[in-house]
């Protein structure tokens, strides 16, 4: 409303609320612009203004994600079986001695469970076993005493037996191997890093010579050597073969095929 100001009474306020001066008069009637002003504020003061209206806001929709969908886990590629073959299958089983022909059946039985290859392991129970513990599960079973657990100490153990057989060729048709026999345990270095002193990374059971394909055949445990040349992982039989050596270049060539040895006591 703003300041108000009464001529005739001579009085004035602002909006009604206070008269801030009046002359000095006795008057027996009330300024009617006074009445009014504060009729006018009484009204405002009761009377409260209707509230806006206000629109309910709207729910936000959420922004599409950016983040890409979690992919699904790759599933393992398929592998083949673990080979296999028959005692009567090999060539040489026939002629071997009784402890010889146990220990290829037991070696034979093993690829028939499905066992992986397992690193650290050396029991068929815990679904796979590595190459050393393959070969020291066996040797166990056939009750041979303080037999190594790696492969290391496996190449030590027939060295001191004087029973290792040395190659220094890289051909599979070598006079070095004259002597192999089935149950020789065979000896790799390079196909893994090992920190030891004596840095064999591999060891094998030898089989004996396959009647229907004419191959040395060997078992234990590798996580990708094959069988009638498709790759196997796990327990199983394998073809020997002799790494491949680059003619151009014959240090690039790490992995070695160092030798073999009679298992002592075998044979007795």
């Amino acid at each position: 409303m703003g300041w108000w100001y009464c001529q005739r009474h001579r009085c004035f306020g602002k909006d009604g609320l206070k008269v801030l001066r009046v002359l000095p008069f006795k008057a027996k009637v009330l300024c009617p612009v006074l009445v009014l002003a504060l009729a006018s504020a009484s009204l405002c003061a009761e009377t409260p203004r209707p509230k806006r209206k206000t629109k309910p806001a709207a729910e936000a929709t959420p922004a599409p994600s950016k983040e890409k969908p979690e992919a699904e886990p790759a599933s393992p590629p398929s592998r083949a079986p673990n080979a296999s073959i028959e005692p009567d299958d090999l060539v040489e089983f026939a002629a071997q001695p009784p402890r010889v022909q146990e220990l290829i059946r037991s070696s034979l039985a093993l690829t028939k469970r499905n066992l992986t290859y397992t690193y650290g392991s050396a029991d068929p129970s815990q679904g796979g076993m590595d190459c050393s513990g393959t070969i020291f599960y066996l040797l166990n079973n056939a009750a041979f005493k303080e037999v190594p657990r790696d492969s290391s100490g496996l190449y030590a153990w027939i060295r001191k037996a004087h029973g290792f057989h040395a190659v220094m060729s890289s051909r599979d048709d070598t006079f070095e191997f004259s002597d192999l026999r089935p149950g020789d345990l065979m000896f790799w270095t390079g196909t893994d890093a090992v920190a030891r002193d004596i840095p064999i990374s591999h060891v094998m059971l030898y089989l004996g010579t396959e009647k229907k394909r004419k191959k040395r055949v060997m078992v234990g445990a590798s996580d990708g050597r094959s069988y009638d040349g498709v790759q196997r992982w796990g327990v199983s039989v394998f073809d020997f073969k002799m790494p491949r050596v680059d003619a151009g270049d014959p240090e690039k060539s790490k992995a070695r095929f160092i030798g073999y040895g009679s298992i002592p006591g075998l044979r007795e």
